[in-house]
C-alpha cells in the first residue's frame, strides 16, 4: 500500500494530447505587440526611415557631382517658359509623364532613357509616372506644328482612342510676356543660370521666337543654335498655344544622343 500512496495520479488521457502542448510563437503573434503599441510602432518606424534615408543620401556626399553635365543642355527661352508654365496650369502632368526609365520596352517606344540633367532647370520637375496618355520626354519635333494644333483642338481627330479634352481655346489666349523677365528672375533666384542679359532682354526674345523674319540674332545668341524660331500656330499674335507648342517642340531634343557617352560613377 505504502507503494501505491507514493504514486503519481495519472493524468487524463486529453492532456497528453499534441493539441495542449504550448504553441510556438509565430511572426505574426509578436508583430502584435507593434500594432497595440502605438508609441513603439512610431520609434521603430522612425528608425527604419531614419536608415532608409541615410542610405540613399549619404552616398551623395561621396560624389563630385550629382548631376552629370551634358552638352546642348540649356534654360528655357522665355517662350518656351511660358508655355511650360501653361503645360502645369493646364495640369498636362497629370496624364503625362516626362521621365523614360531604362527598361527596354520604353528605351524602344520613347528613345533614350531620360538623364537628371534633362531636368536641371525645371521647378518644378515633370517626371511622374501616370499615363493616360503617352511620356512627352521626347516629344520634340516627332510631330508637325500642324499636328499639334490639331490636337489641341479636337484630341479625338488625330487620335480617335483619346480621352484628352479639348484645348483650342489656347489659341484665342493673346500673351504680351509683360511679366516674363520677372518669371526668369524667379528661376535664377533658385539657380537657373539666367544671365542679367537675358533677363534685360526676356521681352524681346518673347517676341522674337514667334517671328521668323524678325531680328532674333540676340536671341540665338543667347540661347544657342537649337532655338526654334516660326509662327507655331501659324496665326497673328502670340497665342499660349505658341508658348504651349514651342515649349513641347524642344523637349528632348537639346541633346545629341548620338554622340553621347555617359560618365561613369566617381
Amino acid at each position: 500500500m505504502a507503494n501505491e500512496s507514493n504514486k503519481k495520479p495519472a493524468m487524463p488521457a486529453s492532456a497528453t494530447g499534441v493539441g495542449d502542448r504550448p504553441k510556438k510563437k509565430t511572426f505574426l503573434d509578436r508583430h502584435q505587440i507593434l500594432e497595440r503599441n502605438v508609441t513603439l510602432l512610431a520609434v521603430l518606424s522612425l528608425i527604419v526611415v531614419s536608415i532608409g534615408g541615410i542610405v540613399q543620401i549619404a552616398p551623395l556626399f561621396w560624389l563630385e557631382n550629382t548631376i552629370e553635365d551634358v552638352e546642348g543642355m540649356r534654360p528655357y527661352t522665355p517662350l518656351e517658359m511660358a508655355g511650360r508654365n501653361i503645360y502645369i496650369r493646364e495640369g498636362c502632368y497629370v496624364c503625362h509623364s516626362q521621365m523614360i526609365r531604362p527598361m527596354r520596352d520604353e528605351v524602344e517606344r520613347y528613345g533614350h532613357y531620360s538623364l537628371a540633367a534633362e531636368s536641371q532647370y525645371d521647378h518644378p520637375f515633370q517626371w511622374g509616372s501616370k499615363r493616360t496618355g503617352p511620356d512627352l520626354a521626347r516629344v520634340g519635333g516627332r510631330y508637325s506644328d500642324e499636328w499639334h494644333v490639331d490636337h489641341l483642338r479636337d484630341p479625338q481627330s488625330v487620335v480617335p482612342e483619346s480621352v484628352m479634352p479639348k484645348y483650342g481655346y489656347l489659341e484665342d489666349r493673346l500673351i504680351e510676356g509683360e511679366h516674363i523677365g520677372d518669371v526668369l528672375a524667379t528661376n535664377a533666384f533658385v539657380g537657373v543660370p539666367y544671365s542679367e542679359e537675358m533677363i534685360e532682354n526676356a521681352q524681346a526674345d518673347f517676341a522674337a521666337q514667334i517671328d521668323p523674319y524678325g531680328d532674333f540674332d540676340g536671341l540665338v545668341e543667347r540661347y544657342g543654335e537649337n532655338v526654334n524660331v516660326r509662327n507655331f500656330d501659324g496665326a497673328a499674335g502670340i497665342s499660349e498655344a505658341d508658348a504651349l507648342i514651342a515649349y513641347l517642340q524642344m523637349l528632348g531634343t537639346l541633346v545629341d544622343f548620338s554622340t553621347f557617352t555617359p560618365v561613369a560613377s566617381r
